[in-house]
Parts: structure tokens; sequence; C-alpha cells
């Protein structure tokens, strides 16, 4: 079975999960045999998801542009094109463009008990950006 590119349109981020500019393009949704999910997500710069968690975990395959990822307790990290991110199980973390570069990703989200993600707290401008200055 063939899902054709584009099948299911490209939807805003929602601001509630979502600090600035992120399309979501969903791929496939789990199902009986297959309990993950896939999405390409487009963060413009500056753009980035609240913190969050996993209960089956989560791959990230970054696949244009440079980014920003952290697990709680961890620091900032950068991410590029060809790099994936390993999300365990029930971390909290976060993940987004740099703050002058936009940054496509691959997500593949284990599914458990019928549920993806537990949204958290937005991150905040000092969280995202600890080096800037700030007024």
């Amino acid at each position: 079975m063939i899902t054709r590119g584009g099948a299911q349109p490209a939807t805003a981020g929602p601001a509630e999960n979502f600090t600035g500019d992120v399309r979501v393009q969903p791929l496939f949704a789990a199902e009986e045999t297959a309990q993950y999910l896939g999405a390409f997500v487009r963060f413009q710069p500056g753009a980035r998801s609240a913190w969050h968690t996993h209960p089956a975990g989560q791959r990230l395959v970054v696949t244009d542009g440079i980014g920003r990822t952290q697990q709680e307790g961890g620091p900032v990290e950068e991410i590029r094109a060809g790099d994936v991110v390993r999300c365990p199980p029930g971390v909290r973390h976060w993940h987004g463009a740099s703050p002058t570069s936009a940054m496509t990703h691959l997500a593949l989200t284990g599914v458990r008990d019928g549920q993806a993600v537990e949204w958290l707290e937005h991150v905040t401008d000092e969280r995202y950006d600890p080096g800037r200055d700030r007024p």
C-alpha cells in the first residue's frame, strides 16, 4: 500500500504546543500492526516545541537546516541535517529550529495505550537561547 506524498495536508502547529511558526505534515498514523506514527515537522527560525514526553519514545531524523534540542537536565544541543535524536520514553525534552535557521525533521513516535505525546509548559526564551544577551 502506498500513501502519496502530500496526501494529508500540512497544518500549523497549535500555539499551545509550539512557539513560533511550525508546520506539521502527517505521513502515517499508528495502527494495529505498527505502534508508531510519522510526520515531517518544519520549524522556522526561533520556533520550537513546548516541553513534552513520549510514553513509548521518539526518534527525530533531521532532514534540513540547523536546530536545537534539550533533554531535561542536559545542555541545549545543536542538531543538523543527517543527525538522529533519540528521545527515550518518559524523558522531558524539546526541539526546534536555531534562532537563525529553519529546521525540518522526520518524527517517528511510538504509541503506548493510544498515547503518543504528553504536552507540558512552553520553553522560555532564556532556556531556548541561554547565551543571548537580553535587555
